[in-house]
């Protein structure tokens, strides 16, 4: 089996001294999720795309994003030593839920692995050896798509989720709705009480930071299916996992729906579902 330090990423950076505003700024030109933060040239935590976002829902300052410092956002980085094994690291992303963690050499950190680094290396390395249904899981967060947003969003934070699948009053699942999608239309939409940021013409945000969890607000007048992604993808449970994970990959998600073989819904495959396979595989 491979190291980590075959599958590491070299680090992201960015300065402790940020601001909230230069985190999304890099995050976005650079199409990524996540970022390390470095002070005095060594690395000191990380700051993600979810942890913004999940800062921001529930920050009710008037401040606007250049007036937040990173350091109230940044969390703890884990490392593991770039001699790991894939299977080591797995185990220890899942036992200690992590989505990411750096790669050290003993010094300092020089790299980082995700779960979508190690579903890549699961669809690369692990063809035909187990199916969809073995690692699924079989409950899923929903609500009826007319619920308001600011429902939606409670759900999210209080259950730490990342995705609820929307439903039809049919009782037929129609779309789903992903923190991902929360964050753009965070940083896209507001109404009356939201923060203008216009520090920056490239990026001229309305953060809807107090709206998203009002029931008179944004949050209150927006219905879950305003912006939702009304078509859910799914993979089949007896489907190949590697399928499954190329799936993922190519899409870009951390996330599918699973169909019986009437193609009714019955679970989510999630990355970290993948994560559990490689953690436990022979």
């Amino acid at each position: 089996m491979s190291t980590i330090n075959d599958l590491m990423k070299p680090p992201i950076t960015i300065k402790k001294n940020a601001n909230c505003y230069d985190a999304i700024r890099a995050l976005l030109d650079k199409k990524i999720s996540r970022l390390l933060v470095e002070n005095e040239d060594n690395i000191i935590g990380i700051v993600t795309q979810k942890d913004i976002g999940l800062f921001l829902l529930k920050d009710t300052t008037d401040r606007n994003l250049e007036q937040i410092p990173l350091k109230e956002i940044i969390k703890p980085l884990k490392s593991i030593q770039k001699s790991a094994s894939v299977n080591e690291c797995a185990q220890f992303m899942l036992e200690n839920q992590f989505g990411s963690i750096g790669v050290s050499d003993g010094t300092k950190i020089i790299g980082i692995i995700t779960k979508t680094d190690l579903a890549r290396y699961f669809q690369e390395t692990y063809s035909q050896r187990k199916i969809v249904g073995e690692y699924m899981s079989p409950y899923y967060a929903w609500a009826y798509d007319d619920t308001p947003l600011y429902i939606i969003v409670k759900k999210m934070i209080d259950e730490k989720i990342s995705r609820v699948i929307l439903r039809d009053h049919n009782e037929i699942p129609i779309g789903i709705l992903s923190f991902r999608d929360l964050f753009r239309t965070a940083l896209l939409a507001g109404q009356e009480k939201d923060v203008l940021d216009n520090a920056d013409p490239a990026i001229s945000v309305v953060f809807a930071r107090k709206g998203f969890l009002s029931e008179s607000g944004f949050g209150g007048t927006t219905n879950a299916r305003e912006i939702m992604k009304d078509e859910i993808t799914t993979v089949n449970y007896d489907d190949d996992l590697a399928k499954a994970c190329s799936v993922l990959n190519e899409n870009k998600i951390h996330g599918v729906g699973v169909l019986s073989k009437n193609g009714s819904l019955i679970g989510m495959l999630s990355k970290t579902d993948i994560i559990k396979a490689l953690a436990f595989i022979d």
